[in-house]
């Protein structure tokens, strides 16, 4: 990141400070640094760190680091229990305002890009109840038909969210298509946008590929390390079903073959590293390089103190 003769952020609205970029480029280390120096507290924006228990294979902030600075919205709900975007959005902005209220500064940090979204741009989430037997009917179709049909479905009811959702990630497939089945309108189309009442200063953490794999290789070999296998055998011997969507994640649904005996340990290693630099790809989606509002900096290039000097609360 060059230098530039004017601050990063200006204007009369409060701030909250957004650091987004892809698992594994190093946007928690960045986010308590700036806090610490900023009197700051980060606010979580990541889907699998709302999960208690799920500590290793999510990546979580470590004690130290929140000894450090305080974190909000980490280990929200159990394993077994949904948080909806709705439900998320509306904690986000009410540990912003408890944040504010207390003159510091909120620091949203996270790779969820659907969470930085929603709660940046003030979606106006629609508000359909879900619908048990039409979810039923749907996972049946994708068993019977593959995720790639039912991806398909939606992309000919509402190309722009099909556009956003990759085909895997069948749950996230099923919810669009229940909203525009439900209603007979895309939920695109539904979700308008009030936005909130302060202004995002955005910040983006990137590596070169090559770093960044090498980056994500050695995080989930960390993670072995320090107990992935046990974290996850631990939260299936206390009932937690291999099907839930927390015990289906990247990671623990690796592990989870392993322990069953589907795959050794190596090769869910594996799986493990080439489906976090898939899901990399997909981070990019909600936050292309090219997005004139992100100011991109790789943490090794860029001192601390010259991302400082850009800031003006």
């Amino acid at each position: 990141m060059e230098a530039e003769p004017d601050s990063m952020v200006h204007g009369p609205l409060p701030m909250v400070l957004v650091v987004v970029g892809p698992t594994a480029a190093g946007k928690t280390d960045l986010a308590v640094e700036l806090a610490v120096a900023l009197d700051g507290e980060i606010i979580s924006a990541d889907s699998r760190q709302i999960y208690r228990g799920m500590d290793i294979g999510t990546a979580k902030a470590t004690p130290e680091q929140r000894a450090r600075v305080p974190h909000h919205l980490l280990d929200v709900v159990d394993p077994d229990q949904t948080l909806t975007l709705a439900e998320y959005q509306r904690m986000a902005y009410d540990a912003i305002a408890d944040v504010q209220a207390r003159d510091c500064l909120p620091v949203l940090v996270g790779g969820t890009g659907q969470y930085i979204r929603a709660v940046t741009e003030g979606w106006q989430i629609p508000e359909v109840a879900p619908d048990p037997a039409l979810r039923a009917a749907l996972e049946a179709e994708a068993s019977q038909t593959g995720a790639q049909a039912l991806h398909a479905r939606l992309a000919g009811l509402d190309p722009r969210a099909a556009a956003r959702i990759d085909y895997r990630n069948v749950r996230r497939v099923i919810r669009a298509l229940e909203v525009s089945l439900v209603t007979g309108r895309p939920i695109t189309e539904l979700q308008a946008k009030a936005p909130p009442s302060w202004r995002a200063c955005w910040l983006g953490v990137m590596r070169p590929r090559p770093a960044l794999y090498a980056r994500i290789d050695a995080r989930v070999d960390r993670m072995i390390a320090r107990g992935l296998v046990d974290e996850v055998r631990g939260l299936a011997e206390a009932g937690y079903g291999w099907n839930l969507p927390a015990m289906s994640g990247l990671g623990y649904r690796q592990i989870g073959q392993h322990l069953r005996g589907e795959i050794d340990l190596e090769t869910a290693i594996a799986l493990i590293k080439k489906g976090t630099r898939r899901f990399v790809q997909q981070q990019y989606n909600w936050f292309p390089l090219d997005d004139p509002a992100i100011r991109w900096l790789d943490p090794d290039a860029v001192p601390i103190q010259d991302v400082l000097a850009k800031l003006v609360l």
